[in-house]
Formats: C-alpha cells, structure tokens, sequence
C-alpha cells in the first residue's frame, strides 16, 4: 500500500516516541537501573492496514505488543488509539479499549484453557463483555467459527483443546480474538508452533479476516518469510528501537539497514523466486537493554559502521527513498551537528 492511499484512511494507532522500560531492584528493594525494552518508538497505522515487527527475540516485539494491549504501562510517550491516549485511560475506559483490541497467541496449546469446551471458551468474552441474551451469544459463536473455518460447527463446539490439531487450536485462539468484533488484532507469532503445512493456511486466514472486516492487524514475528502472505508494511526492531521501515516488497527487494540486511540473510524460504543472495550474517549478540551501546545499538556489530560517529551520535530517521525510512548513519545526506 503506497503512502498516499493510507493517507486517504483515517489514521487508528498512533505511537509517539513511546518508551517501556522495567525497573531491576534487588532483591525487591534497591534500584538497580532498568531494562529499556521500548526505547524511543514511533510509527502511525491506518485502519485496515497490516504491519508486521519483525526482529530477534529480546529486541522488544512483546513489550511493545502488550503496551499496545494496554497491559504494559509506558514509561512516556503517547499511544493514541481513535484519539483516545491509552496512558490516560483507567478503569472502565481502559477495559472498553481491550475489547476493541483481539489478541493472537503464540502457542495455541497454552492459551486455550484445557478443562473449557471451544464453547465456552468463545463464549466466556462475550459473558464478559456483557452480551447477556444467550441466543445471540450462540449466534456470533456459529458465525465467528464458520469465518475461521471451524465447520461443520456442531462437531466442534462441545470438543475440548486437546482432542483438535495444533492448526484447530489456532483457529480457535483466531475465533476468540474475533468473537467481540475488534478494531485491531494483535497476533504474536501466530505460526511459530504450528507445523510448516498450516503455516500458510492460517496466515491467509488472518489475511482474509482482515480484507472482509477491515481489521487493522500488527504482526509480530522473527521470520521474515512469512510476512510477504498479508502485511502491507515492515518494522523492523533491534534493542528497543525500530531501525527501518518500509512498505513490504520494497523492504524485501532492497534492505537498507544492515541488521535488516542481516536478519534476510537468516531466512530460509522454499520457494526460489524469493530466494535471498544476502551471505554474511554479522558476528555477536545483540546487546543488553539493561545498559546499550551509545550511539547506534547495531553498531559493536555493523561492518560498515563509521568510525567516530555510529558509536557516538543515536540515528535519526533518513528516508532515503519516498516511504522508506531507516535509522543509519549511512543514508544522512549532511554531516551531523
């Protein structure tokens, strides 16, 4: 999706200069620094459109993801949802917001309670959110069951977890995040634990839920090749920070940032028209978010970091071509101040 067309939506989630930092106390007591998870993160999403946060595990995916759930308090910074600032929201307000929120687990086989039938399961939020009139409770069961394509529903709805496959499991956590009819989905990994032959399945059915109800959906993940099936645009995030953004295929065609570079040159993909030439993986780990590295935190590992500046002066967003933004010292157009 080009950026004119998204500005022609209205604007749904907007993240300015958000930070998610943990306090470290020993032993419960003394300060001890903190962990900056989320250091500096900022982007807009329009309604309907798809983004995928890819990045290595540690990078701050899932402390942004459950910020943007409203269950981890910002340290500063604004999220805006409809002009609404979550930091502001408290009780019924913030429960209101969650239920515009749906929410896509991991691993399907601990998030579904075990002793609960997929009834109940789909049926405990909207008990929850107050839909008192047990006919129309079952009304959206059947409805949100067959969209996930858990049919013929009857043979499914008294079944408990562990008597479906890993990939029913996941259409039954896609169910649940659907049943109350959400602004936005969440969905954290929502592949990773699922076998290679339903991979591609789901991700479709996350695309079409997403075309047929306008959903806005964030897709957080590591695998770079799976992001292709439906978002629209990437975000590419290393210790707290996001370091490159751009619309898909052009991301994929042409990684600007070295670490993006990096994590394209990791991905397997079978299929060899989207095959990558990308060979060197660079040397290291990423750093601790407990003290990073001044200057760019890619830097301790980048072989085309420069001397003098990546390790003294934080990036900015360069956009070296229209809609395609990256936080590197090798695409400023002046030298910094």
């Amino acid at each position: 999706m080009s950026s004119k067309i998204r500005e022609q939506r209205e604007t749904l989630l907007s993240i300015r200069d958000l930070h998610v930092w943990y306090e470290l106390r020993r032993f419960g007591f003394s300060h001890m620094g903190y962990v900056k998870a989320v250091d500096g993160v900022s982007f807009e999403m329009a309604q309907g459109e798809t983004v995928a946060v890819v990045g290595e595990s540690g990078c701050g995916k899932s402390s942004l993801m459950k910020t943007i759930l409203g269950i981890n308090i910002p340290t500063r910074g604004e999220l805006i949802f409809e002009g609404r600032n979550l930091v502001e929201l408290t009780g019924e307000e913030l429960r209101n917001y969650r239920f515009e929120i749906g929410y896509v687990q991991q691993d399907p086989y601990g998030a579904l309670p075990p002793f609960m039938t997929v009834q109940q399961i789909l049926e405990e939020p909207l008990i929850i959110s107050g839909v008192k009139d047990r006919e129309k409770r079952l009304e959206r069961i059947r409805k949100t069951m067959t969209e996930v394509k858990l049919h013929p529903v009857e043979d499914f709805l008294h079944k408990f977890p562990h008597m479906l496959s890993g990939g029913q499991q996941q259409r039954v956590v896609i169910a649940r995040a659907m049943i109350l009819e959400p602004k936005m989905i969440v969905a954290d990994e929502p592949v990773s634990m699922l076998d290679a032959s339903v991979r591609v399945e789901i991700l479709k059915l996350l695309h079409a839920l997403q075309e047929r109800h306008r959903l806005s959906v964030i897709y957080i993940t590591h695998d770079l090749s799976t992001v292709k099936y439906f978002s629209e645009r990437i975000f590419v995030m290393y210790a707290g920070n996001l370091v490159e953004k751009a619309q898909t295929r052009r991301l994929l065609d042409n990684p600007l940032h070295p670490y993006t570079a990096a994590l394209l040159a990791a991905t397997s993909d079978p299929d060899a028209d989207n095959s990558i030439t990308y060979k060197e993986v660079p040397p290291g780990e990423p750093p601790s978010l407990v003290n990073p590295p001044k200057g760019c935190r890619f830097h301790p590992r980048c072989a085309k970091a420069i001397a003098g500046l990546c390790s003294e002066k934080e990036p900015v967003d360069f956009e070296p071509e229209p809609g395609h933004f990256v936080a590197c010292w090798l695409y400023r157009t002046e030298e910094p101040e």
